[in-house]
């Protein structure tokens, strides 16, 4: 029988660490959940190993979850206890692994945050001043027309777009697959004014830096962060919210979830419903200023 060692810890992180090959990170991150959980089984007076069962578990992931710890958190937490007694059962003959049927708390997903019409359209609209200014507003109509992601944005070239079909192809997309996009009208011409500027460079990209060189993630972040404050934009734009926007808009338009789900590039489509959720949102807040009925605290009383 296993007593309640922290010996036991140490010989499982070393055989992490050797036979699995476990980065140091790991390892450290493996050994603080488990002296945690170690501390705690002493305190409930726990004498060995093998009498740790599936309640105890679940009352120290519930104990840490009233402590504000995260979801994700706990999921590591659980992660490090499942395969500790993995290695106890292996080791030291454990019956059973009273980690393994435990959950962590689920986590309330966060609504991503979007433009709405109006704001992309003062977004948009504004006239560069520069041949700088045309490649970026190039670049924002891009991510509001097609959706893409930023790693996408920046690993295009030139040879990926048909002008004449008014398509593009992502060819490194997430998990290396590709799509073919459709590329609206002023994204276009956006597109054609910056190709008319756009300096001789060795580089194949569609999009360059002054010095001609492919442009970079942090680059494309800070000129849109700054042509956001320049229209006037009180909160902080970044790229992922011009492709939040794009999923959004379009599915208040078309309610077809299977073709964004398709268009944002998505391998399951409870990735793309959370785009639902925001279109009820939206409905809900114009139901609260528009039904007559809806105003319950204006209601007078009989």
């Amino acid at each position: 029988m296993s007593q309640l060692s922290a010996a036991e810890i140490d010989s499982f992180l070393q055989s992490l660490a050797v036979e699995k090959r476990a980065s140091k990170h790991t390892v450290s991150n493996y050994q603080r959940d488990l002296k945690r959980f170690f501390s705690y089984c002493r305190e409930q007076q726990i004498e060995h190993w093998a009498a740790v069962d599936t309640v105890a578990v679940r009352q120290y992931i519930a104990g840490r979850h009233r402590k504000g710890i995260s979801s994700k958190s706990l999921q590591r937490e659980l992660s490090s206890l499942r395969s500790f007694f993995a290695f106890l059962q292996k080791t030291q003959g454990l019956s059973e692994n009273p980690a393994k049927v435990v959950q962590a708390p689920k986590q309330a997903r966060k609504l991503p945050h979007t433009l709405n019409v109006d704001q992309m359209t003062g977004l948009l609209e504004r006239t560069p001043d520069s041949v700088l200014e045309i490649r970026d507003l190039a670049m924002f109509e891009l991510f509001y027309s097609s959706g893409l992601r930023l790693s996408e944005l920046v690993a295009l070239d030139i040879s990926d777009f048909d002008f004449s079909e008014g398509m593009l192809l992502v060819r490194h997309g997430k998990g290396g697959k590709q799509r073919l996009l459709p590329v609206g009208s002023k994204a276009i011409n956006a597109l054609q004014k910056w190709l008319a500027k756009r300096p001789e460079a060795e580089s194949s990209a569609v999009f360059i830096s002054a010095q001609g060189k492919r442009l970079g993630q942090r680059s494309v972040q800070a000129r849109l962060q700054r042509w956001g404050a320049k229209a006037g934009l009180a909160d902080h734009v970044h790229p992922h919210k011009l492709r939040h926007s794009f999923a959004s808009h379009l599915l208040e338009s078309s309610q077809d979830i299977r073709a964004i789900q398709e268009l944002l590039g998505h391998s399951n489509i409870s990735t793309t419903q959370i785009y639902t959720h925001l279109d009820f949102q939206h409905l809900a807040e114009s139901y609260d200023r528009a039904h007559p009925r809806a105003h319950k605290k204006n209601a007078k009383k009989p």
